[in-house]
């Protein structure tokens, strides 16, 4: 039976592997003295990441910056969102609100960028990280591999996948505001063909906003068999549910967050929301030569989500009430996407190749149907009245129904030109159709859009362990294609509207120090989202494709072994980023809920067995919380540490967030709903691996 990974001698006496499912492809890469698989577990570092290329690429031959976190380092903190899991990461803002995750990547909106093992993951939930192994941020437009949008940038959870000969671990935690959870990561290989995986547990916690608590399901079975020593099939089945109180926050007052107890809240007695997801992922890979594959990966995506929510509309000064209104929601959510790539290496006039190209099909069905009501009562400030209700009853407000397809063609090439140089070119090319009915109104409208999506990079290695970098990528983002859908008969649709567009220009240098323990990327960008749709100041029927928007920034990332059990993970960004044209008033106003500057950095102790210890500093800069720019969110710091000892089975760590128990804000969806980070609070974990 051939190894499920393959490893081949390159001309410099390394061999790389090119992860494809759970088996490998030999290909030729730049001399880099760090294997990944030599790396150590406590290692911050992932030195090989897949979003970036859709190909095991070590990072530091990426010409484009690429953020990891491992869900390892932010679970022991009780940490299960993403928003809360890549606070602090340069250039990354937080914008979720409470019915689904949302976040700006370099200043641009990525709440419909999101990615699970590299397939579409765009619905509107909360996503459970119990079953993910890491977080890959890609910064910068990434259409050329994944298609629209993707203006700032991409979030690909890497998932959990089952492993020959790894341990089963139990994880317990308990903590503030009742927190209560137990999960189990089982593992058993019945044959030397088969393995299995099983991740699955459940969460209750309450909150330290008044009346809010939430409880997590997951179940997540997997399995990988080698059918043939060519053909292996890993299988992935995931079902979570998140049934949850709603929070909107608080209001703003005078420009600023309104001064209330943070654990004041607004909602009504009866909200609640309840998301039930099921996904199906199936990757058949197969090796037609030693250094040629072909695979084809099937995504299946379902989500079942109904609320009732009261919500924050403002403060009336007058009244001294806080406005607020009421909606109920019923949606189904139905995702099909296909993708047939052949990925191989070869070599001509001495130059070495790693060819990718791939076709990808994707069905989306969305079907919303939303009700609302008149006579909310506004409540006090203060001493809001949760008990009351709205006078008048619920009234279906709209029932659509969206139907989109799509396909995409893409190629890309890495080239290694000789021991220094590096090129890696990409091309891709997409049809899109969104198709719209309002079962209310009886009209349907349909929008076609196609775009064709460049980039360039090239990676310069002088020295062994500096590679320098600079890229070009651009990106389209078609009408409908971020929260799939448009409004049949609305304002604005009268006119056929094109993609807008965004290009990015990087350089960076990617370097490892201290006997390459230490890896740091230094990134410098230029970010740009022109034809903006605006509306005509003459004619609101009318949308142009005037505006202008830019981010342009500097990234700087840190993470590795220091010395002995000393490890480092950190890094520190600024941005500027603006409305630079406008026809609505916008124009030179900062981009709401992104922060000049921010950054995080961690330093850790951790023998192999024995007491360890870690603290971290999360800083993040003011805010607007509106579009407006009239609504400031102060920026703050936030200490976190964690203490805990290990033996060979079992582990058990107690961890402390926001130490000096100081008042912040953690996002904002806008100036009328602003949501206060938690206070001081203790999560004590216990594993058991056997």
């Amino acid at each position: 039976m051939r190894s499920p990974c393959r490893f081949t001698p390159l001309k410099l006496g390394l061999c790389a592997c090119l992860y494809v499912g759970s088996s490998c492809a030999a290909t030729t890469l730049p001399e880099t003295s760090v294997n990944a698989a030599e790396a150590e577990a406590d290692d911050p570092r992932v030195k090989e990441v897949t979003t970036a290329t859709r190909t095991s690429t070590p990072a530091r031959y990426v010409p484009q910056a690429i953020d990891s976190v491992k869900t390892s380092n932010v679970l022991d903190y009780g940490i299960n969102s993403l928003g809360q899991a890549l606070s602090g990461i340069p250039n990354v803002s937080s914008t979720a609100d409470t019915r689904f995750d949302s976040l700006r990547i370099r200043g641009f909106d990525a709440s419909n960028d999101f990615y699970l093992d590299g397939i579409r993951d765009d619905s509107q939930y909360v996503r459970d990280l119990h079953n993910i192994e890491r977080i890959e941020v890609l910064k910068g437009p990434a259409a050329v591999l994944y298609g629209r949008g993707s203006q700032g940038g991409i979030i690909n959870r890497v998932s959990k996948m089952p492993q020959f000969g790894r341990r089963s671990t139990v994880q317990a935690q308990g903590g503030t505001d009742d927190l209560r959870s137990l999960y189990a990561d089982l593992s058993v290989d019945p044959s030397d063909t088969l393995s299995l995986r099983l991740n699955m547990g459940n969460e209750d916690k309450n909150s330290f906003r008044d009346n809010v608590s939430g409880n997590r399901q997951l179940f997540a079975p997997s399995m990988s068999w080698q059918i043939t020593p060519d053909l292996n099939w890993l299988v992935q089945y995931e079902y979570s549910r998140y049934n949850r109180t709603p929070d909107r926050g608080i209001p703003s007052v005078g420009g600023r967050p309104a001064d209330v107890s943070r654990g004041t809240s607004y909602g009504g007695q009866n909200d609640f929301i309840d998301d039930k997801t099921q996904t199906l992922r199936s990757k058949l890979s197969y090796e037609l030569s030693d250094n040629w594959q072909l695979r084809h990966t099937l995504g299946i995506f379902k989500l079942d989500s109904q609320f009732e929510n009261t919500y924050l509309t403002g403060y009336d000064a007058k009244t001294r009430k806080v406005n607020r209104q009421s909606w109920q929601q019923d949606m189904t959510t139905r995702n099909i996407f296909n993708n047939l790539e052949i990925e191989g290496g070869f070599e001509t006039f001495g130059l070495e190749h790693r060819l990718l190209t791939g076709l990808e099909l994707g069905s989306q069905r969305r079907d919303p149907k939303l009700y609302s009501a008149k006579g909310v009562p506004g409540v006090d400030l203060y001493n809001p009245d949760r008990r009351l209700r709205p006078t008048g009853a619920m009234l279906i407000s709209s029932d659509n129904h969206t139907e989109v397809e799509s396909q995409g063609l893409y190629v890309q090439d890495q080239i290694r030109l000789n021991d220094q140089w590096q090129v890696l070119a990409g091309l891709r090319h997409d049809r899109f159709e969104v198709d719209s009915t309002s079962n209310l109104k009886h009209l349907s409208e349909t929008r076609n859009s196609h775009g064709t999506s460049p980039r360039l990079g090239v990676v310069w290695t002088p020295l062994q362990n500096h590679s320098f970098y600079a890229s070009w990528t651009k990106t389209f983002s078609p009408v409908g294609g971020g929260l799939i859908g448009i409004t049949p008969g609305a304002a604005g649709n009268s006119n056929d509207l094109s993609p807008e567009l965004t290009k990015q220009k990087e350089i960076g240098v990617k370097s490892d120090w201290m006997d390459d323990r230490l890896s740091t990327t230094l990134a410098v960008y230029e970010l740009e989202l022109y034809n903006r749709r605006t509306k005509d100041p003459e004619n609101p029927e009318i949308t142009l494709l005037s505006g202008l928007q830019r981010s342009r920034g500097i990234e700087l990332t840190a993470s590795g072994k220091l010395g002995g059990n000393w490890y480092l993970r950190g890094g520190g960004g600024v941005q500027d980023a603006t409305v630079v044209k406008d026809n609505n008033g916008f124009e030179g106003k900062r981009i709401n809920g992104v922060a000049k500057h921010n950054g995080n950095v961690f330093l850790t102790w951790k023998p192999e067995m024995g007491w360890y210890a870690e603290t971290g500093l999360t800083l993040v800069g003011q805010r607007y919380a509106d579009n407006q720019n009239t609504v400031v969110l102060p920026g703050y710091g936030r200490w976190d540490a964690l203490a805990g000892y290990r033996e060979k089975d079992w582990e058990v760590s107690g961890a402390l967030t926001n130490l000096t128990n100081r008042d912040y804000y953690a996002s904002a969806t806008s100036g009328s709903q602003i949501m206060p980070g938690e206070p001081r609070s203790l999560v004590v974990t216990g594993k058991y691996s056997f």
